[in-house]
């Protein structure tokens, strides 16, 4: 099937994102309506103002993603918009326009997984797309996934948060020391003056009855680091570590004496250590060198230093702009469920959350 125009759309979240992909490869169009600043005075993403955004924008960025492709709604061969899994007010309003859209037109529709649709962002840039299969690195505000990756549809989950995902504590630590939002950003920038050694935050141990034969051996907890940024701070200061100069202007509840950049600092090591942990144990045992990473977090600066430093390993980012929530990811990838004859009814619903992909413990 050539010369295909796909309409994807994406609202699991806080973006209110339309794109236009051809053939799943080629981006006509991929706009992207952040909510950023009417979830700020929260620090945090509020459900109820997220889903009246997504009602309010979702017809303009529609049009503003067909007008930007140069595309009428009749031009457009199938619809693609996420599912699964996020915020089920957020969910439901794409998730309704596609499907009206849809019916409107007789058009070919399929609801997609967006978690699925991360790991084919990196399918959509110019360069040779990373052969099947490859480990899956998801890290975003809702999710931290490690997974073997066989096909566009086919993955298996290795690993998984317990409680926390590593983007839901970038957020919560900004938060409380008044960092900024959206906490990711906000703590990467701050953590480039600091200190990644001025405090030692400690590493979770998910290991009951030894490592090597754990069930837990690739899986994620970030609720310890969080409670010891937060609430123990001074118990894991290293004494004589230095500063690498910065701001000494108190933010938040920030201990006087205490460089916000230090904290910033040594708390996003731990986080991306954490991960790579459980990430290069999967890399070790499973044989599989190439890794794709997406989703909001697989901007941080120092999560793509560590894994350059690894020459034995493939590491392939989206460019930022497709690392976080976006609509030609969704136009991408339904385009091979399209064009592989897969359809969604138009009673598909919406699901907040995907078995498996967090776990309890023990």
């Amino acid at each position: 099937m050539g010369e295909m125009p796909i309409l994807g759309i994406e609202s699991s979240c806080d973006e209110c994102a339309a794109a236009v992909v051809v053939d799943g490869r080629r981006i006509l169009s991929n706009v992207v309506a952040t909510q950023i600043p009417f979830h700020a005075a929260w620090n945090g993403v509020v459900p109820e103002i997220a889903s009246r955004k997504h009602t309010e924008w979702i017809y303009g960025v529609v049009q503003e993603a067909l007008n930007k492709a140069g595309l009428g709604a009749g031009d457009v061969q199938g619809v693609a918009a996420t599912s699964r899994p996020g915020l089920l007010g957020s969910l439901l309003v794409g998730l309704s326009f596609a499907k009206a859209f849809t019916w409107a037109r007789n058009l070919p529709f399929i609801a997609v997984d967006h978690m699925l649709a991360h790991l084919y962002a990196p399918r959509l840039s110019a360069g040779e797309p990373p052969p099947y299969p490859f480990l899956g690195l998801l890290v975003s505000g809702g999710h931290s996934i490690i997974c073997r990756v066989d096909d566009f549809d086919d993955i298996t989950v290795l690993g998984t948060t317990i409680d926390d995902a590593v983007g839901e504590a970038f957020d919560k630590v900004s938060k409380y020391y008044g960092f900024g939002y959206p906490g990711g950003a906000a703590i990467d920038k701050l953590a480039r003056d600091g200190n990644p050694l001025a405090f030692r935050f400690p590493m979770p141990s998910l290991h009951k009855g030894g490592e090597q034969g754990s069930k837990h051996r690739y899986d994620l907890s970030y609720s310890g680091l969080k409670t010891a940024v937060i609430n123990q701070l001074e118990m894991f200061r290293v004494k004589n570590a230095g500063g690498n100069g910065g701001s000494m202007e108190n933010q938040g509840p920030v201990p006087a004496g205490t460089r916000p950049e230090d904290i910033a600092a040594s708390f996003q090591k731990t986080a991306v250590e954490i991960l790579l942990r459980s990430l290069f144990r999967a890399a070790g045992d499973t044989g599989l060198s190439v890794i794709v990473a997406g989703g909001g977090v697989a901007a941080n600066s120092y999560l793509r230093a560590r894994l350059a430093e690894r020459r034995d390993l493939r590491c392939i980012f989206p460019p930022p702009e497709l690392c976080g929530d976006n609509g030609a990811m969704i136009a991408g990838i339904g385009y091979q469920y399209l064009a592989r004859g897969d359809r969604s009814p138009l009673n598909v619903t919406a699901s907040a959350r995907v078995k498996g992909f967090k776990r309890g413990y023990p």
